[in-house]
């Protein structure tokens, strides 16, 4: 009976230790799984957002009206490679870094 149990739990000189080897290759298995989950679900949604944002960052014109990050609203009177001119108000502009743009409300009319 004691060597039964001996053999069953793999003990040394018994011969039960012959699945060993595959123990390494299931976790190999396993981490290549969970990464490709994490690659699915995490980094590849985020590049592609990062995509888009930069997209529409370069697709900026004239008269789109666009809102801040930080939630000013406004309208392009002025655009150079990073910065933006924004008209908030009549008369009323101010400057900001192409970065700070979070979306654009309406595009300007294409004529």
């Amino acid at each position: 009976m004691i060597s039964g149990l001996a053999y069953a739990m793999g003990a040394p000189g018994q011969g039960g230790g012959g699945a060993q080897g595959g123990g390494d290759l299931h976790f190999i298995i396993l981490m290549v799984a969970i990464f490709a989950i994490f690659y699915f679900l995490m980094i590849r949604p985020q590049q592609k957002k990062q995509k888009e944002v930069k997209e529409m960052l370069n697709n900026l014109g004239h008269g789109d009206q666009i809102v801040t990050t930080g939630g000013i609203h406004g309208k392009i009177t002025g655009i150079t490679e990073q910065i933006v001119t924004l008209e908030i108000a009549e008369k009323t502009r101010i400057k900001i870094s192409r970065s700070a743009i979070a979306g654009i409300t309406q595009k300007a009319a294409q004529e």
